[in-house]
Order: C-alpha cells, then sequence, then structure tokens
C-alpha cells in the first residue's frame, strides 16, 4: 500500500516540475477524442492550475527561505474571489459562485504561471551564483 502512495507522490512531483507536460498531455488529448480545442484548452489549464499552485507555493518558499507559499497563494485567490464577487453582486445584483470561482481558478493559471517563470529563473540564478 505504502508504494501506491510513494508513485502517486512521484508522478505529482514530476508533474508539478514540469506542468508544460501535463498541459500539453491534457490539451491534445482531450481534443483529440471530443475534437473541441477550446474546451481542451480550458480542461488543460484547470487541470495545470492545480499542479501550478503546489509547485510555485515550493518554489516560494524555497528561494525566500519561508512557509508562507502556500497560505500566500490561497489568501491571494480568496482577495481576488472577493474582489469580483463585489463587481459582480454591483452591477448584477446576484452572486454566481460557479461563474467566480472559475473566474479566479482561470486567473489564477495565469498569475501562477507567470509566477512559476519569475521564481524558476530565480531559483536558477541563485542556484548558478552560490555554487
Amino acid at each position: 500500500m505504502q508504494w501506491i502512495w510513494e508513485s502517486i507522490k512521484h508522478v505529482y512531483a514530476i508533474s508539478a516540475v514540469l506542468p508544460v507536460i501535463p498541459f500539453l498531455l491534457v490539451y491534445f488529448g482531450y481534443a483529440s477524442v471530443t475534437g473541441d480545442r477550446k474546451k481542451a484548452f480550458r480542461m488543460a489549464m484547470d487541470i495545470t492550475t492545480a499542479l501550478l499552485i503546489g509547485c510555485v507555493a515550493v518554489l516560494f518558499n524555497e528561494t525566500f527561505d519561508s512557509s508562507f507559499g502556500l497560505y500566500g497563494i490561497l489568501l491571494i485567490l480568496l482577495l481576488g474571489g472577493g474582489l469580483l464577487g463585489n463587481v459582480q453582486y454591483r452591477s448584477k445584483g446576484t452572486l454566481n459562485m460557479q461563474r467566480i470561482m472559475r473566474a479566479i481558478w482561470r486567473l489564477g493559471f495565469f498569475l501562477m504561471s507567470f509566477c512559476y517563470v519569475i521564481l524558476m529563473c530565480i531559483g536558477i540564478g541563485k542556484s548558478l551564483f552560490t555554487a
């Protein structure tokens, strides 16, 4: 039973370190099955966001010698959800939580991708110049 858990951890670790690979696998796999490239792109974004959140949290913690990475990401996502909910409530008078969650999750993809690239460059530079 222990080997199953270890295997899952290794697959997640490899997928999180190189998030482009699962993105491309999901995108091309889903697009080839359904033929709908827009829906495939959205699904690939949704799945990759979960991997990016974990990876960016670890990169942040390692780069800045902190343990705030995951909490900071969750805080930013919650604040973004509150702001979008406020805008939606003021403009339409009601809240559509599913739409807000989807918007925050997809905006999180772009934010996490940007942070991933920046933190990866900082981490590589830091390891090159401290060696």
